[in-house]
């Protein structure tokens, strides 16, 4: 299968997705669409040498941080991540690839130079969609759901979308985090850019 970037997704690669909480289903569907074989991870077993790479998804970043230190992945993941294997997180995963919390004392995995301010765009009723240019993708639909945004990004990241100035998604090496939910639109190319960074591997 060709991807619209032009590279070949190979149906074999093996994606994990945290399942714990929040809007896992929905990466699950998308990467489906490209052919990609996913594995839900909900606990330490779960979490395989076998994966080409993993998905934070949406959803609560507190709470998915408490259940992944209650189920052991914590510190195998944080590992992992420091190793090279590719992940992409989107909304609560961006706050949990973030070495930096401006308004939250929490820190989780410190993978990436940033500086994140939760619930940037105010509570669920401050939700909204809107069209964003992303370097190296194109224009995409992007869901804004009591989403945060980027108030600084340290050495190597490389700042891909902004939206009203405000940076919302981030590329460093292997790392790939978004502001959005791009898993909640028909529109396939950040999965299919993700995908392609898993390849290069």
């Amino acid at each position: 299968m060709r991807g619209s970037h032009g590279f070949v997704i190979r149906v074999i690669m093996k994606i994990g997705v945290f399942a714990l909480q929040g809007a896992f289903i929905e990466h699950e569907r998308a990467l489906a669409k490209l052919g990609v074989e996913t594995a839900e991870i909900r606990r330490r077993a779960h979490f395989t040498d076998g994966l080409d790479g993993v998905i934070l998804p949406g959803g609560e970043s507190t709470v998915q941080g408490k259940l992944m230190r209650e189920e052991g992945l914590f510190e195998p993941v944080k590992q992992a991540i420091e190793g090279g294997l590719p992940v992409f997180g989107t909304c609560a995963g961006l706050i949990l690839l973030a070495n930096e919390l401006t308004n939250d004392k929490n820190v989780y995995f410190a993978a990436l130079d940033v500086s994140v301010k939760r619930n940037a765009y105010g509570r669920q009723l401050g939700s909204f969609r809107t069209a964003l240019p992303v370097k190296g993708v194109g224009e995409v639909e992007a869901v804004f759901i009591r989403a945060p945004y980027i108030e600084r990004t340290g050495k190597g990241v490389e700042v891909l979308a902004t939206y009203a100035e405000k940076i919302v998604a981030v590329r460093r090496g292997r790392i790939l985090a978004t502001a959005f939910h791009p898993e909640l639109t028909d529109d396939l190319r950040l999965h299919e850019y993700f995908i392609g960074m898993a390849k290069q591997r």
